[in-house]
């Protein structure tokens, strides 16, 4: 995947995704206390392009969910809320540059780039450790997360898991890749 090619999504896609998002977010009121989902509802019938980066959340699955809203812009966050970082993005290094110094055995694509034509963020190490706190996360995977860039600039990269009861963040070189890394997302609507 390279640049992104939103699409619009038919009729159908858009009704599936909104009977899948609302039932997800009955179902998991504690992420999202205060809200209300017909606004929720109001603001995703007006973006097509929004609709379009959460229904590649949930095909590549992320299970998004609302888990909070910043006031102050007027937007719900929506974070990949699958219980294993999604299946549909693992095996894959950080970004292109790492993809690109790999001489032998590449991964088919990147978590960077993944995001970008998915029109979503990288989770932070702060919204990670938020998104831990709503249950346990990543018990048997991990999840590459937006690094910083001076850590960047020295080869590495980060990415986070849950083990014995703890969330964790740790590095390893941006160009590492293993069957159980994917990265999760966050959007704004």
């Amino acid at each position: 995947m390279s640049k992104s090619t939103h699409s619009i999504l038919t009729s159908e896609q858009r009704a599936e995704l909104l009977d899948i998002l609302q039932s997800r977010f009955e179902k998991n009121m504690y992420r999202h206390k205060s809200l209300d989902w017909d606004k929720v509802l109001a603001r995703l019938e007006a973006s097509d392009s929004k609709c379009w980066s959460l229904h590649e959340m949930e095909r590549t699955g992320g299970e998004p969910d609302v888990v909070g809203y910043d006031a102050e812009n007027s937007e719900f966050i929506f974070f990949d809320c699958s219980v294993e970082s999604p299946k549909g993005r693992r095996s894959i290094c950080y970004d292109r540059e790492a993809l690109e110094s790999r001489r032998e055995f590449a991964p088919m694509d990147n978590a960077v780039d993944m995001a970008a034509a998915m029109g979503i963020e990288l989770l932070t190490e702060e919204q990670y450790r938020e998104l831990q706190c709503l249950g346990h996360f990543d018990m048997k995977t991990s999840s590459w997360l937006k690094t910083p860039a001076g850590i960047r600039k020295l080869g590495g990269a980060i990415f986070g898991d849950f083990r014995y009861g703890q969330a964790f963040v740790y590095h390893n070189g941006a160009q590492s890749y293993y069957a159980a890394r994917g990265f999760r997302g966050s959007l704004r609507v």
